[in-house]
């Protein structure tokens, strides 16, 4: 739930200010459904609501236009802003809820379903996406052994962007380990440009930068424990990722401005300072979303002045693949439920993926979209690294916990780590602030 041009930041929107943004996608006839069977959609309407605003919402409202074109229904699309959460319990509770929710976070989701607001997804929805998915994303839609939620984008978010003229003029290539990455860092900085900007001025990419250490060092199955409080934020795993995290963030030659400088930086900004007319550092680590920014706001051409490489595996550990992503539910309260219905299994298909892939700007966890249906070859690479990770991928670990811990700025996990970028001199010390902040976020 974190892109700029997408959505730089968690700030909460005013449900009055954004429920106006209605977009109509009107039907152009036709009565074959998503799976190719007759159905008699003309004159229903299905109501989608979803954080996307600007180019996103455009883009998305293209996938719906195929919908219709395919099936006689009209779509209208809504943006709730960034505060999914608060907008649609509000409609719920005032009997005018969408049928069609996109939900950018797993907790959330979690939070629907367990307040009865949700309709299971089909038996025809869940072979599609059997077909089309690893089982992990069908996983991270389940909730109580019931399948609620369809994944229909992800963001690949261990994704190191940098600028191929910055490695050229210092000698280094992109770093296969994290102790590659230190050292290629301190050989930057010594040529005159600091490794990293770091945004920090939100919490959010620090979380991103914890989860991708950690995955790395710990495996999946700690991964998944912490992420359901299963283990405290006191095990020593945790400390362990952030004396790794501290090596970075303590090293003024590696963080441009140095942790108060990167306590300044909001993520466009840090995207600029190394893409941007007067580059200030080399690197800036975050999910694919940063292409967006790189093309639509700095002009500049990816693949050609911007660059990835993968995160680089921690202390022997494999290089980690984090995703986030959003994920279509069917509410109850919802008045077109079997129109709903076959709008969620359309977006399973690769065809409905493969809409948005052309238009840019998106990756799809569908396996089966094909690479040629991406339309340059850094957006394919990162797709062909997200599906090809399978049932290895892990989704963002905040975005699994209770907002107050992992989705709030200025508290929980969001404050911590960046008084922790301040000053990461006690590792331990931050381990059990988190914990204490945990433990009350999950009701422990």
């Amino acid at each position: 739930m974190r892109r700029p041009a997408v959505r730089p930041t968690r700030a909460a929107v005013s449900g009055a200010a954004v429920l106006g943004l209605a977009l109509g996608a009107t039907a152009c006839g036709g009565n074959v459904s998503a799976g190719g069977k007759k159905q008699e959609l003309t004159g229903q309407t299905v109501t989608v609501a979803g954080v996307w605003t600007g180019v996103e919402q455009q883009n998305f409202k293209k996938v719906l236009d195929a919908f219709s074109e395919k099936t006689g229904a009209k779509v209208t699309f809504a943006s709730t802003g960034d505060n999914v959460s608060t907008v649609i319990g509000s409609q719920v509770e005032g009997g005018n809820a969408p049928d069609v929710v996109m939900v950018p976070q797993v907790g959330v989701l979690q939070q629907f379903a367990k307040k009865g607001w949700l309709t299971p997804l089909s038996a025809e929805v869940g072979a599609e996406a059997d077909k089309n998915f690893a089982k992990v994303w069908k996983d991270y839609g389940t909730v109580g052994k019931k399948y609620y939620g369809l994944y229909f984008k992800a963001s690949h978010k261990s994704t190191v962007w940098y600028s191929p003229e910055a490695f050229d003029q210092a000698g280094v290539t992109p770093a296969k380990t994290y102790q590659e990455l230190l050292k290629s860092g301190r050989t930057l900085s010594d040529s005159g440009v600091p490794a990293f900007s770091v945004a920090g001025e939100a919490g959010w990419p620090l979380t991103d930068w914890f989860e991708n250490i950690y995955l790395s060092q710990d495996g999946q199955e700690k991964y998944d424990r912490l992420a359901a409080h299963k283990i405290p934020w006191t095990d020593p795993s945790v400390v362990k990722a952030l004396t790794a995290l501290g090596k970075l963030f303590g090293d003024k030659n590696l963080v441009a401005g140095g942790g108060s400088g990167a306590l300044r930086t909001d993520f466009p900004e840090s995207v600029q300072q190394v893409f941007g007319p007067e580059p200030k550092a080399a690197m800036v680590y975050e999910g694919d979303f940063v292409s967006a920014l790189v093309t639509d706001e700095l002009h500049k051409e990816v693949g050609k002045d911007a660059k990835f490489f993968p995160f680089p595996a921690v202390d022997g550990g494999k290089a980690p693949v984090v995703s986030g992503g959003d994920a279509a539910v069917v509410l109850k309260a919802g008045k077109h439920k079997k129109a709903a219905m076959e709008l969620v299994k359309y977006l399973a298909t690769p065809e409905a993926s493969s809409v948005w892939a052309k238009a840019g700007g998106y990756l799809s966890p569908n396996k089966k979209v094909p690479a040629d249906a991406y339309h340059d070859e850094v957006t394919r690479k990162a797709a062909a690294s997200l599906t090809g990770a399978g049932n290895s991928v892990r989704f963002d670990m905040s975005d699994q916990a209770p907002a107050a811990f992992g989705g709030t700025q200025g508290a929980g996990e969001w404050k911590l780590l960046q008084d922790f970028l301040r000053d990461p001199s006690d590792p331990e010390g931050t381990a059990h602030k988190l914990e204490a902040a945990a433990a009350k976020a999950y009701g422990k």
